[in-house]
């Protein structure tokens, strides 16, 4: 578990409270109590303490402190006939009456989402990034997300996420070259528009952290290379149910060579980002004379059986699939799951990714599609929003005590969790 995610450093007179997120599953007792509330709730404490094996007085005790918490409730209309006693009561997660706000930054999209406490999504919006001045973009989404979370009246925000590209340090300061930002303050000019706690992550790491948090209960002591390929590629490594994240920031594919091509990459670069974007895609379909703007339009040519919109598709799955079979030839990684619109738009070519992985890899993989589908971005930002809450949940509510009492006074609080 991060060290003492609920210790605040010293108070300063301003600033939102910014806390980075751990990117993992917790053990912590409260930790595991929630997630085997959210993952098999309603349940009982019996069954909660083998699935977690903590003692049945620690369970007792955290499942208490959870319902006064008002994380937790019981469901008294469960009971066993005859039973008598709280432990023969099962408890689950309260959908109601918290939210959490997502936010994913891609290039040319921002996507803003509210979630229960279980991830799922309430309702969302999508806006243009926009260019230009880092602040200026960062007040705008913030601006945003206020108005947007003001549709649900009757809940309580406990929360903001952040998913975007680029590196980002423990103070949510990101450096993001897609988008021409240095030290870009996102964490605190979106709190400052929220009065809630943020956290800020790459979205790549993300989107493993949400495969975590939502996908299939994996062995948690085993490996995952995600990989995730839209307008950008990314891969992000999961080791012992934590997402590895270095301190030099996301690596990066797009300057790897891409191998040989018939189709794409009809300027020769060799690189594969120049192969397999998005961009690079619709570039390479104007090539040949295809006039489309998007790659969900060359998807639609393709569905409709068009030979050359499926030529191209499937060339940019076999390309993904051959780097990331030598990708996953040297982590050597338990399973390899997808992620991304070059995945999930044209699901006809994920044989070529699968055929590629085999004959570029020398041990058979693990692959699948991540369950999250074409809402990766959206389950990214849950994630985030979500993370400190299920590794710390009484200290996530107690950073989120601070942060909203300062609205009025202007006193806030900023903190950065270790990693």
């Amino acid at each position: 578990m991060p060290a003492a995610l609920h210790a605040l450093p010293p108070a300063r007179d301003t600033g939102p409270t910014v806390i980075a997120p751990g990117l993992r599953i917790v053990d912590a007792p409260a930790a595991a109590v929630l997630r085997v509330a959210r993952r098999e709730g309603p349940v009982f404490r019996d069954v909660a303490a083998t699935r977690t094996g903590l003692s049945a007085p620690t369970v007792n005790r955290h499942v208490a402190a959870l319902i006064e918490a008002g994380l937790l409730r019981e469901r008294t209309d469960l009971a066993p006939a005859g039973a008598v006693g709280r432990p023969r009561l099962p408890f689950e997660l309260r959908r109601e009456p918290h939210l959490t706000a997502g936010v994913h930054i891609g290039f040319r999209t921002t996507t803003i989402t509210a979630h229960d406490l279980h991830g799922r999504v309430l309702g969302g919006i999508r806006a243009h990034t926009g260019g230009g001045d880092a602040g200026e973009v960062l007040r705008a989404i913030g601006s945003r997300v206020h108005r947007f979370l003001a549709r649900w009246p009757g809940r309580t925000p406990l929360w903001a996420g952040v998913a975007l590209g680029g590196r980002v340090d423990d103070l949510g300061r990101v450096d993001h070259p897609l988008l021409g930002w240095r030290a870009a303050p996102v964490g605190e000019l979106i709190g400052e528009q929220l009065g809630l706690p943020v956290s800020v992550a790459p979205h790549v790491e993300s989107m493993a952290a949400a495969e975590l948090s939502f996908g299939p209960a994996d062995d948690p002591h085993g490996s995952t290379l995600y990989c995730y390929a839209r307008e950008m590629i990314g891969v992000a490594l999961t080791i012992g149910g934590a997402v590895h994240n270095p301190s030099t920031g996301p690596g990066g594919l797009g300057h790897l060579p891409s191998g040989p091509t018939e189709l794409l990459d009809p300027r020769g670069t060799g690189r594969l980002s120049d192969a397999v974007s998005d961009t690079a895609l619709v570039a390479a379909a104007g090539a040949h004379g295809l006039e489309v703007r998007s790659t969900a339009a060359l998807a639609e040519l393709a569905a409709g059986g068009d030979p050359l919109a499926t030529s191209l598709l499937r060339e940019r799955a076999r390309v993904l699939g051959r780097a990331l079979g030598h990708i996953a030839d040297v982590v050597n990684p338990d399973r390899i799951v997808l992620g991304g619109q070059a995945f999930t738009e044209h699901r006809a070519a994920l044989r070529d990714v699968a055929g590629a992985v085999a004959e570029h890899s020398a041990v058979p993989r693990d692959l699948r599609l991540t369950a999250a589908g074409d809402g990766i971005q959206q389950q990214a930002a849950a994630a985030v929003s979500l993370d400190v809450l299920y590794a710390d949940p009484l200290g996530a509510l107690r950073h989120h005590a601070r942060a909203t009492s300062g609205r009025g006074s202007g006193r806030r609080r900023s903190a950065a969790a270790h990693r």
